[in-house]
């Protein structure tokens, strides 16, 4: 693991010092996942409108990793704790659409994200028992929908 944490590592700062951002990488393995994490002020651009931008740097590194170790590896490339921020408000306005659901008896869709964040929101909501989640749509407008479940 640490060859792959050297090569994120690199990879990371080899995209902060192309873009022209002056920030700070912390590369730590956390159980049998590897997180890279952008610090410093004025992270925006890193992160992008939803986490565009991290989404696609952490699918960036992951390939690059992967491709130069051979070996599977659960990585996670975060900036300024965007990730935990984004989270919170995720699994917030999935309890609030679960509350609606059920209350309404109809079907709640979310706002279109990406895959990383239904996923947050299908993991939040898989313990409860009155309400289902499922997406539909299309890239880039694919929505997660919360669903009361009919007994």
């Amino acid at each position: 693991m640490r060859d792959a944490a050297a090569c994120l590592q690199e990879v990371l700062e080899q995209i902060a010092s192309g873009i022209g951002l002056d920030a700070d990488v912390c590369v730590r393995q956390d159980g049998e996942t590897l997180r890279g994490e952008y610090v410093g002020e004025d992270l925006g651009l890193l992160i992008g409108h939803h986490g565009q931008t991290i989404d696609s740097i952490q699918h960036l590194a992951y390939r690059i990793v992967f491709r130069r170790i051979q070996q599977p590896l659960r990585l996670v490339v975060d900036a300024a704790g965007y990730r935990d921020r984004r989270a919170i408000a995720l699994k917030a306005a999935a309890d609030q659409a679960a509350e609606t659901a059920i209350h309404d008896r109809r079907p709640v869709a979310l706002d279109a994200m990406g895959a990383l964040e239904r996923k947050v929101v299908h993991e939040h909501l898989k313990t409860r028992h009155d309400v289902e989640t499922y997406s539909e749509g299309e890239e880039p407008d694919r929505r997660l929908v919360v669903a009361p479940v009919v007994h």
